[in-house]
């Protein structure tokens, strides 16, 4: 299939360049019926946007003339999300315009805007940008859109997502009614179709992609592997493919430093890209890339997005994307222009069900292995030197003549041991990683019921923390007690627990006098619970938290010795108290306002019940467990008040300032009077 008709200049431009066939998005935007209309478009990353934009907007641009004359204000405005996206957008369209005569000028952050506010001023066809410098140029009414007549929005659901909104809002509303828009995107979410339908006019909805949202030449491969050896994992990796290029995903900018610091140490030609970096420095390692220099980049999302590196084969996520569209991102930088790529998702046990499901949103079928031995590369390492080009290759008459000398002055098999040190020397030592146990994708995986596992025996130095209180070290020297037995709570048939999960069919309910506003949990409430009634777990039944209290049932056999214990105890701040009836309801008004009430009223406070101040806020027992000395040597309750006849707080005590806020006092330690 041969291009389809376009403009001469454009054509001759891309019969320079052998392009022969064109693809699905590249054939659907000079069809008929898509000719001088806006354009939704929906084409996958590396399908040729940008000479289909290109193509799309030739006609409106040149409006039958052969070239496109003098420069002066914008004809066309193009909008990227990022800097190296806009710059290679540039690239394309210079040399697809060339015979055009375009002046295109690139807009972007990072670059010396003055120099750029000049360019402008000389006069432009074509101009590319991000964003942020297009508005900025907008404001400084250094860029005139007045002359617009097509304006392109590129990887659109990017721009979205990196906060764009506003900005480009404000650019298509200083641009002209009379404009196309060309809108492409990987993907149409709501809110692109939305913003298409605000500033387009009657567009063409094209969807340039396949029934599978996965590019159709990209191989996934999903590698397992230790969370501690990813590092291993990807120098084997690189050595085992061994590809011409290489872009390794992380997650953050000390992820990149550190894996770059790796690779670099053991041999790798490699490069960093983080949006910690200058632009110089962007183009920098970018070119170091195009040229052959360095063959592994490590970057982050960000800072990869737009990068079009022609001899870019393999895409390693030594990180998980966070979601299936950012591997789709991240992925789309191989495979593109009809070349064949690899993505390699390395997944840690850990993160193997996050990966199973996004590789189900992509709608991608992935090959699971684990990753590559060294002895599995060293085989290789031997196949591709006897495969070696420079073995084929013919040699020069001088080159045969100094063969000859050295076979004469050594050993030929001295010779060849030579030159397989020279080829070893050169390449990174592969790492040893152990065989892991090996996981199996979810659909392949034993069913939970199919398990076993056995109970394991409980250590003598499992205890909870409460065990080591005085008051369970001297129930623990009680000649009645016995060891408490941990049964789990799951233990039991439905019909033993009652009919509702964790109920209980004949349950006692207790209540407790922790709920909600004091951060009351199942989690500590339990094991205290068991501790104060000298229960297993497995007779505690439903737990209620409510905002002032906690409910909960005791099996009926042991309710009797359960209300016996906790009766008897008089002190601590959580106390186990009867219900107040057996529904399982709270009663909805909280401690705090029905003592308030009885308080007000006169009414005694029941016997065992704990006490709480006006405001119902917070509640102690009637006997304190802390006692100060009084002056003459009585003992006084702490009421939190005063101390010793002194106040806290702004007062002296002992001539000294004592509880003073942000530190308590200064000076020497006051003496207790009285001591």
């Amino acid at each position: 299939m041969s291009f389809p008709a376009t403009h001469p200049a454009l054509s001759r431009a891309l019969i320079e360049r052998e392009y022969t066939t064109p693809t699905p998005v590249q054939k659907a935007v000079v069809e008929e019926e898509a000719e001088g209309r806006d354009l939704l478009v929906s084409a996958q990353t590396g399908s040729g946007k940008t000479i289909a934009f290109g193509m799309a907007m030739a006609d409106t641009l040149m409006e039958g003339a052969e070239t496109l004359g003098r420069a002066g204000d914008p004809l066309a405005l193009i909008i990227a999300p990022t800097r190296e996206l806009a710059l290679q957008v540039q690239r394309e369209l210079s040399w697809l315009y060339h015979y055009a005569g375009a002046r295109i000028v690139s807009c972007v952050g990072g670059m010396d805007p003055g120099r750029e506010r000049r360019e402008l001023a000389d006069g432009a066809h074509i101009v590319v940008g991000t964003p942020g410098r297009l508005r900025d140029h907008l404001e400084r009414r250094a860029l005139k859109v007045t002359s617009l007549k097509a304006v392109v929005l590129d990887e659109a659901d990017e721009m979205l997502d990196m906060g764009f909104r506003e900005d480009l809002q404000f650019i298509l509303e200083t641009t002209p009614e009379t404009r196309r828009t060309l809108l492409f995107s990987a993907t149409l979410p709501k809110a692109i179709v939305t913003l298409a339908t605000h500033y387009q006019k009657d567009a063409l909805r094209i969807a340039a992609k396949g029934d599978t949202a996965g590019h159709a030449d990209i191989e996934y491969r999903v590698v397992r592997i230790a969370g501690n050896k990813i590092e291993r994992a990807v120098v084997n990796l690189l050595r085992f493919m061994d590809p011409p290029g290489a872009l390794v995903f992380c997650n953050t900018r000390n992820a990149v430093r550190h894996m770059e610091a790796q690779l670099t140490e053991r041999g790798f030609s490699c490069v960093a890209l983080s949006g910690e970096l200058s632009q110089s420095e962007r183009n920098h390692a970018l070119q170091a890339l195009r040229d052959g220099r360095a063959k592994v980049c490590v970057a982050t999302d960000v800072a990869a997005r737009g990068i079009d590196l022609p001899s870019l084969s393999l895409v390693i996520h030594a990180d998980l994307p966070n979601d299936a569209q950012v591997m789709q991102h991240r992925s789309g930088r191989t495979g593109r222009a009809g070349k064949k790529g690899v993505s390699v998702l390395l997944v840690p046990p850990s993160r193997r069900r996050k990966a199973e499901e996004m590789l189900g949103r992509a709608r991608v079928t992935a090959t699971w292995g684990n990753a590559p031995s060294a002895e599995e590369i060293r085989k290789v390492d031997h196949e591709r030197l006897l495969h070696n080009p420079i073995l084929t290759t013919p040699a020069s008459e001088d080159e045969l003549a100094l063969a000859d000398e050295l076979l004469k002055a050594s050993d030929p098999r001295a010779v060849a041991a030579a030159f397989v040190k020279m080829y070893r020397a050169g390449l990174p030592a592969p790492e040893d990683i152990e065989e892991e146990v090996p996981f199996q994708p979810r659909g392949d995986r034993v069913p939970r019921e199919h398990k076993h596992r056995e109970p394991r025996e409980a250590s003598p130095r499992e205890r909870t923390p409460r065990e080591h209180g005085p008051r369970e070290h001297a129930a623990r020297e009680h000649k009645d007690h016995k060891p408490r037995e941990y049964t789990p709570r799951h233990e039991g048939s439905r019909e033993e627990r009652g009919s509702k999960p964790g109920g209980m069919e004949g349950g006692v309910w207790f209540r407790l006098n922790v709920g909600r506003e004091r951060k009351a949990d199942p989690k500590w409430l339990l094991p205290e619970i068991c501790r104060q009634g000298e229960v297993t777990k497995k007779e505690i039944g439903a737990i209620r938290v409510f905002e002032t209290e906690t409910l909960f049932q005791v099996a009926p056999g042991a309710v009797e010795k359960f209300s016996e214990l906790v009766t008897a105890r008089k002190k601590g701040g959580v106390r186990i108290l009867p219900a107040r009836d057996q529904t399982g309801e709270s009663h909805g008004r909280p401690y705090g306002e029905r003592e308030v009430a009885d308080k007000v009223s006169g009414a005694p406070r029941p016997e065992g019940e704990p006490r709480a101040d006006f405001h119902g806020k917070k509640k102690f027992d009637a006997k304190p467990d802390f006692q100060a000395r009084k002056p003459d040597g009585g003992d006084k309750p702490f009421t939190g008040k005063k101390f010793a006849g002194k106040k806290f707080g702004d007062k002296k005590f002992g001539g000294k300032k004592f509880g003073k806020p942000g530190g308590g006092y200064k000076g020497k330690n006051p003496r207790t009077p009285g001591a």
